[in-house]
């Protein structure tokens, strides 16, 4: 089943949207909103399932022609958005780069940073900035929204439970210049993580197919800039912390509410061959090779796509496409 939420309200006009992302139907009044249905999902999967099989089999009435670009995210605000940073190659990459060592503890114990849930993108919304200064990357990411999860939860409670609702992918704007001030504070991200990105859809889990493993999404995530690959890296390859396990850190000392959202972190392999899933990532490549970097951060005007196919290279969540812009004071 897969999810979208329409321009329309605060918080969206919720829909099915069919596998192929052609088509759509209103779900009212199964659930105006995603986090309606989040919030009663017991009582409306099942119903909103049942109109996705006929939107498959074309007999649901009002269908429409899907358009992502009319798409907020699919959950525009949420009550909580959970980064995480679970691929500790890239950590260690980005530590290296700057003479630092890796802690032995970062191995075992999760990192993760809450981010400003309350203005959440659409895929194909312009990402607005107020300065090149302030060094704009992406990070292409993969993410899932759980149901309710109550603290002190352990990884294996989460499988068993079936706390994972839904996945969809991410662009975690980052603003590297900002972030070694920020983070020399102590006091952790704010102004260096600007309003994050998400794609048209979100997806149940059976949509991945054997792609889903419960824990991880075994497939490449793709992204460029202004057409050009920047990187294919596997999102279940070198993913030392699961979704379960980032959820299970995420509670160990809250609940969590239903429609909270948990971030990969910017998805990296060891195998350079992969490309990478950010700007950050090549300049420290290169840095290493060349002693400084020679790949520019984005400029206006640059955009950027990020997408996951299946096997028979169909979209699964849609693309996140959008264009970097000058934000204008009002």
């Amino acid at each position: 089943m897969k999810l979208a939420s329409l321009k329309g309200g605060r918080n969206g006009r919720l829909v099915i949207v069919n596998h192929s992302l052609t088509q759509y139907v209103a779900a009212a009044p199964i659930a105006g909103s995603l986090q309606e249905a989040l919030d009663n999902w017991d009582a409306c999967a099942p119903r909103l399932r049942d109109l996705s099989s006929a939107l498959e089999a074309h007999q649901a009435k009002g269908a429409e022609e899907f358009d992502p670009a009319l798409c907020l995210a699919p959950l525009p605000r949420s009550y909580a958005w959970v980064d995480g940073s679970a691929y500790v190659n890239h950590v260690e990459l980005v530590r290296k780069a700057r003479g630092a060592e890796l802690p032995a503890s970062f191995w075992s114990d999760p990192l993760v940073y809450q981010g400003g849930s309350d203005d959440l993108l659409g895929a194909h919304t312009d990402a607005p900035f107020g300065s090149l200064d302030w060094g704009i990357d992406i990070e292409a990411e993969v993410a899932v929204i759980t149901t309710r999860v109550p603290m002190q939860s352990h990884a294996e409670d989460v499988i068993r439970r079936g706390d994972i609702r839904l996945l969809m992918l991410v662009n975690d704007w980052t603003l590297r210049n900002l972030v070694p001030a920020e983070l020399a504070k102590g006091f952790g991200f704010f102004q260096s993580k600007p309003a994050t990105a998400f794609s048209p859809v979100a997806v149940t889990p059976d949509e991945l197919g054997a792609a889903w493993d419960g824990r991880k999404v075994h497939l490449p995530l793709h992204s460029s800039i202004n057409g050009d690959l920047l990187g294919r890296p596997d999102a279940g390859t070198d993913m030392t912390f699961d979704f379960p396990t980032l959820i299970a850190h995420a509670a160990k000392t809250r609940n969590l509410t239903a429609g909270t959202i948990v971030g990969s972190g910017t998805v990296s392999n060891v195998d350079r061959s992969r490309g990478s899933s950010c700007l950050a990532e090549v300049r420290m490549l290169e840095t290493l090779e060349h002693g400084s970097p020679r790949t520019p951060f984005l400029k206006f005007g640059d955009r950027v796509r990020i997408e996951m196919f299946d096997a028979h290279g169909a979209s699964i969540f849609g693309a996140i496409d959008q264009r970097v812009c000058k934000a204008h004071r009002v």
